[in-house]
């Protein structure tokens, strides 16, 4: 069971009720601006790459499979990746599978397992995107990060993704 949180100024219960601890202001206040410009972030690049005919997901199975080694990932990996349930996944691949950008396919080596491999126009279509989200990237985030907070937002990624799972 989580912990309940009442309001960001009062305590919060532990999983049993008890053994109250106090969490801080300035760490709730961290939570929250994460949270707002996280959403406000994903927001703004989903804005601009539907400007090139493009959603965020879209852009990120490219990405992966642009990554993935013979360009083509398992499915269950690349729903992992995504943290996409696999229907949702298969939604996805079937959207850019229209597309003629991804092919579903049976996994060649063993023939029981679904893969999907970016296809010639998927890979054409990833290297168009590639430098309008680069600026993107670069214009709203990258121009943000001063001294080592690249290196201190990576490790500390790092270690929420650990608590993750």
């Amino acid at each position: 069971m989580s912990a309940t949180v009442t309001c960001a100024s009062e305590p919060v219960m532990g999983p049993d009720g008890g053994g109250v601890h106090d969490v801080s202001q300035q760490k709730w206040d961290a939570w929250q601006v994460y949270f707002e410009t996280t959403a406000q972030l994903t927001a703004r690049i989903e804005e601009r790459l539907k400007v090139h005919g493009c959603t965020l997901m879209d852009y990120q199975v490219l990405l992966l499979l642009n990554n993935a080694p013979d360009h083509r990932m398992r499915m269950g990996e690349l729903a992992h990746r995504m943290v996409f349930s696999p229907s949702r996944l298969s939604y996805q691949i079937g959207v850019l599978d229209k597309r003629g950008w991804v092919e579903r396919r049976r996994v060649e080596c063993d023939g029981r397992g679904w893969e999907a491999v970016l296809t010639g126009d998927g890979l054409r279509a990833f290297r168009e995107l590639r430098p309008a989200h680069a600026r993107d990237v670069q214009e709203l985030f990258f121009s943000a990060l001063q001294g080592d907070d690249a290196a201190r937002l990576a490790d500390l990624m790092r270690r929420v993704s650990g608590l993750l799972g």
